[in-house]
């Protein structure tokens, strides 16, 4: 038979024994459970997935948000006829995507069309960020032209 470990003492009566065995299954039950834990890759690995998705997506909106208050800064500093001749281009450039989709709906065949529709669902999903990327273009193409100038 074993003897105990110096530090603990026997027990002096049935009833300490088994609160003894009880105290000594619960504390292996832990360590195995925390074994088993460590043990396991594939949890751990998507653990750490989850963590970078969200590190990810809050590093996202960081930069979206910075990306916005930048157009917000760069609008304010931009002169009203320049704003005038970009709205203007806007409209221009909408009655010609207008007229360009008259015309392929007319002359494209219906694999082409259908590409198209799906290409023009993307831009309508992704409006604000086409927007805002065009609207930073025509900026920086107007101070470039107004620096040559």
């Amino acid at each position: 038979m074993t003897q105990p470990p110096h530090e603990q003492t026997t027990a002096s009566s049935p009833e300490e024994l088994r609160e003894q065995v009880e105290h000594t299954r619960e504390e292996l039950g832990q360590t195995v459970e925390a074994l088993a834990a460590e043990a396991d890759v594939k949890a751990r690995a998507q653990e750490k997935a989850a963590e970078v998705k969200q590190q990810a997506a809050a590093k996202a909106g960081e930069l979206k948000a910075k990306v916005a208050h930048t157009a917000a800064q760069v609008q304010e500093k931009i002169p009203d006829p320049v704003k005038d001749k970009a709205t203007y281009a806007a409209g221009q450039a909408r009655a010609k995507a207008a007229q360009a989709t008259s015309l392929l709906q007319e002359k494209a065949p219906e694999p082409v069309r259908q590409k198209a529709a799906l290409g023009a669902q993307a831009a309508r999903d992704n409006r604000t960020l086409l927007l805002t990327a065009a609207g930073v273009a025509v900026l920086v193409w107007l101070a470039c032209r107004r620096r040559k100038g």
